[in-house]
């Protein structure tokens, strides 16, 4: 790492559910792709992936109880951390996984607000690329992100056209998604993320509204 350039940390959320995972792998070139754009652009990248699968019992226990685990307090405190997300899910039954959805349900409320967000997503057929827009865009906007205008969706399919094509339609979108993801955040000064309890109301302030007895 240099030391002597500004950090910006990007954090990758992937909800690929097999090992290896096609959502995973576009994930992986959609961080790589960002990452050489940052650096380009004179920063230094931190890169974080936060695999949901490995998360899965404790986002379970979290939407149960109301208390993430440790391992998962970190992913989160990553993501609400961050100044860039790629955020890739593959796609089931026309709309992103149940996993990927629950991971973004127990993030504080506010902590995407104004992030600047790349949305990826993977599935067997080009008919489910429509989810990009009719699913994930409504997602991080209704959660206040900034998401960026190219979506990647990658197919069986491309996978295939990647080993043959001289200018695989997959590798375009990929690096030009990843140039927009990295000019918003090197447009934007690092995120300071927001401890809730580094500013706890009084406890006077608590009771000042209580009826005297």
């Amino acid at each position: 790492m240099t030391l002597d350039r500004p950090v910006r940390r990007l954090v990758v959320v992937s909800a690929g559910l097999s090992q290896p995972s096609s959502t995973r792998l576009l994930a992986d070139r959609l961080a790589a792709a960002t990452d050489t754009g940052l650096r380009e652009a004179g920063l230094e990248p931190w890169v974080r992936v936060v695999s949901v699968r490995d998360h899965a019992q404790d986002l379970v226990n979290n939407v149960l109880t109301g208390f993430p685990g440790d391992t998962l307090r970190e992913a989160i405190d990553a993501v609400q951390g961050a100044d860039g997300l790629i955020a890739a899910t593959p796609i089931f039954t026309g709309s992103y996984s149940g996993l990927f959805k629950l991971f973004f349900d127990v993030l504080d409320r506010g902590a995407l607000a104004g992030l600047p967000v790349l949305v990826a997503a993977t599935g067997g057929t080009a008919r489910h690329s429509l989810a990009l827009d009719h699913a994930l865009r409504p997602l991080f906007a209704y959660l206040g992100a900034l998401v960026i205008p190219t979506g990647v969706y990658a197919a069986s399919e491309d996978w295939g056209r990647e080993a043959t094509a001289a200018e695989p339609a997959l590798a375009h979108r990929i690096r030009r998604a990843a140039r927009e993801l990295a000019a918003e955040v090197a447009a934007r000064p690092a995120r300071v993320a927001v401890d809730p309890f580094d500013h706890p109301v009084p406890l006077d302030g608590l009771l000042g509204d209580l009826p005297d007895r």
